[in-house]
């Protein structure tokens, strides 16, 4: 069984993806448009982190960042929908809403339920954010002791990556890197058919256990 990953952010077609598809909020409904460039860049360098040597991955993905600015919940749900109509078993977010919005809530409930594992990002520090709060999904966030190979187990079903990439100085470092940083960790493994035996997975995987803030001991000494 192969990983089939829906990246959810600001690139359209590239090379290596199977399918990709483009959302935009237009007169208050959410529309489907042609796929364009990457307008930031921040898609196509989480897309790199999670596939670069990677075999046994199919990328798909939705663009809901057509222009450098904000996008909303309603196309990030029509994203998702799109992602579980094309079969998709693990869906990465590194963005993040601060409102709770019904669409949203709705959207990731059927993702869940349909036994997709959603992994977003979510600030290592500061208020509540979506899709990251909602039931049975997967959090990650930047974790400054992880290598990029590295992971680490913060609280419950939040794990931390490492919050660079390669040696980037761009200014969208820190919680979407090393989300990516912690789904790759997931790719690498064995296929894990729901958030909780992913969860699991990347428990075991960890090398570190607790907060950042705390002391920076091996998952096998932290842990006792």
């Amino acid at each position: 069984m192969r990983w089939r990953l829906g990246l959810i952010d600001s690139c359209g077609e590239q090379a290596g993806s199977v399918a990709s598809a483009c959302f935009m909020a237009d007169g208050g409904k959410v529309r489907r448009v042609l796929s364009g460039a990457d307008p930031t860049g921040h898609g196509s360098r989480i897309a790199a982190i999670l596939t670069h040597n990677l075999s046994n991955c199919d990328l798909l993905l939705a663009q809901v960042f057509a222009t450098p600015g904000p996008t909303c919940a309603a196309v990030v749900s029509a994203a998702i929908d799109w992602c579980l109509g094309e079969g998709v078993n693990l869906m990465h977010l590194s963005l993040h809403l601060t409102g709770n919005r019904p669409v949203l809530a709705a959207a990731v409930a059927r993702a869940v339920a349909q036994d997709c594992i959603v992994m977003a990002a979510t600030p290592a520090r500061g208020g509540v954010v979506y899709p990251a709060a909602y039931s049975g999904v997967i959090r990650g966030t930047g974790d400054a002791r992880c290598s990029p190979s590295e992971i680490s187990r913060l609280a419950p079903a939040t794990f931390g990556g490492c919050p660079r990439h390669g040696e980037s100085t761009v200014s969208d470092q820190g919680a979407s890197i090393g989300a990516a940083h912690v789904t790759r960790k997931l790719l690498e493994g064995v296929v894990q058919r729901t958030s909780v035996e992913a969860s699991v997975a990347l428990t075991v995987r960890a090398k570190y256990w607790g907060p950042e803030r705390s002391v920076s001991l091996p998952y096998e000494q932290s842990r006792r």
